[in-house]
């Protein structure tokens, strides 16, 4: 198995310089991966003590943060080296000002984790959900290193529960403490022999609570919703948008509508815009005189989690493709959420759903249906919107938990 390892390392490496000629996501993590070591030795300033967190992309990134942001609040002698795996992660979050350093994580080969150890010197390492790297990881436990799993997530599907999963169980010894999101993932890492598991649920609670809290005012949304009701269809793709849109253009006048897809791209706001047969008004050009558009389409990105607080109803995209996108972010708000049906992987949506926080839709008949029941029956719609805030501040207090580890077992010892 270690051979098999070893020769999927190499070929997605050698794969990646082999297409980054033709794909701008391997060319940035081409580069980035061998600018690693020299971003670490310019910015790393000798003496000073780290915490190293790694991140695979952009969502765990933000189940990271809220630790990230609470150990350089109480431990502000360390500094913090941030690595990624994916291009997604990094090219958005690589000036992150919570990080000292913050670079792609290099190939996992036993050379490569000695030498950024060697260069870092680490004295705690925090790996976000997953992202299993055998040489790292074995690299930091055999130094003595405390090695923290955050915001884990355990399936009966993945390969460490198989028959041959032996290998990647092996692994899960390296870490000194693994904190996960549910009852289910402790037992079932029990059933392996691993017993030094916290149930702490999951960050990305604390870090709504905390977006939440930040949030700007937007004028602009303010004055389109006026005093209407607002929808707001949050990370769409093209799917969400088109059961949306008929539903628009069958009842325009039935609230204001706004819609921030996952793609701002010109060429993606510009098909959007052709596909209602109502006044629409991008955000980068509304004016007061604009006021009387049914439907505003968000052209940039960063606004969409201060968006939601105007939001009456929220759908979330990506329920028709890999999976939904951020349902939190609405539900801090009070907000009814609505998405699409590939979300069986994703806990917070079962809940909600099975709370009444949520619901999920298939075709226009489901989303017209429950649409209209949320908008119509204002006991239905305070039951759902209580369901929903009441959901995301019940299951925040995993970064107290951590960081009650982290102190004690940790700051403590060192």
């Amino acid at each position: 198995m270690i051979l098999l390892y070893r020769l999927g390392i190499l070929f997605y490496s050698v794969t990646a310089m082999l297409i980054s000629p033709f794909s701008s996501k391997a060319k940035l993590l081409v580069r980035g991966r061998r600018n690693s070591f020299r971003v670490i030795r310019d910015k790393r300033i000798q003496g000073d003590r780290y915490v190293w967190m790694h991140c695979a992309s952009l969502g765990e990134f933000e189940q990271g943060r809220p630790v990230i942001e609470a150990i350089r609040e109480k431990f502000p002698e360390f500094r913090i080296l941030l690595t990624f795996f994916s291009p997604s992660g990094y090219e958005v979050r690589k000036n992150y000002p919570g990080a000292d350093i913050v670079c792609y994580l290099p190939s996992d080969t036993g050379r490569n984790a000695a030498k950024l150890l060697d260069a870092v010197k680490p004295e705690l390492v925090i790996f976000v959900k997953y992202e299993y790297w055998k040489y790292y990881l074995e690299a930091v436990a055999q130094r003595g290193i405390p090695l923290l799993l955050v915001s884990a997530l355990f399936r009966r599907e993945q390969i460490f529960f198989r028959w041959y999963g032996a290998f990647f169980r092996k692994i899960l010894e390296n870490f000194s403490h693994i904190f996960v999101q549910d009852e289910g993932s402790a037992e079932k890492l029990e059933s392996l022999g691993v017993r030094n598991v916290t149930v702490s649920g999951d960050t990305r609670f604390d870090r709504v609570l905390e977006i939440a809290a930040a949030a700007k005012s937007i004028s602009q949304i303010e004055s389109f919703r006026g005093s209407e009701k607002l929808f707001l269809a949050g990370s769409s793709w093209k799917p969400d948008e088109e059961i949306i849109v008929r539903y628009i253009n069958d009842n325009p006048g039935r609230m204001k509508w706004v819609f921030a897809p996952h793609e701002t791209d010109r060429a993606n706001i510009d098909r959007l815009v052709k596909l209602f047969r109502v006044k629409c008004v991008r955000f980068s050009e509304y004016g007061e005189g604009e006021k009387d558009a049914r439907v505003m389409i968000i052209d940039n990105v960063g606004m969409l989690s201060s968006a939601y607080r105007y939001a009456y109803i929220a759908a979330v995209g990506g329920g028709f493709g890999r999976g939904i996108h951020n349902i939190l972010e609405p539900a801090t708000w009070g907000v009814p959420v609505l998405f699409g049906p590939n979300h069986e992987k994703f806990r917070e949506a079962l809940n909600l759903i099975y709370l009444g926080g949520a619901k999920s839709f298939s075709n226009y008949d489901e989303f017209r249906s429950v649409l209209e029941d949320l908008s119509e029956n204002p006991a239905f719609y305070e039951r759902s919107s209580l369901a929903a805030s009441e959901y995301v501040r019940e299951n925040a207090g995993a970064t107290k938990k951590i960081m009650e580890w982290i102190s004690s077992e940790v700051i403590n010892s060192i």
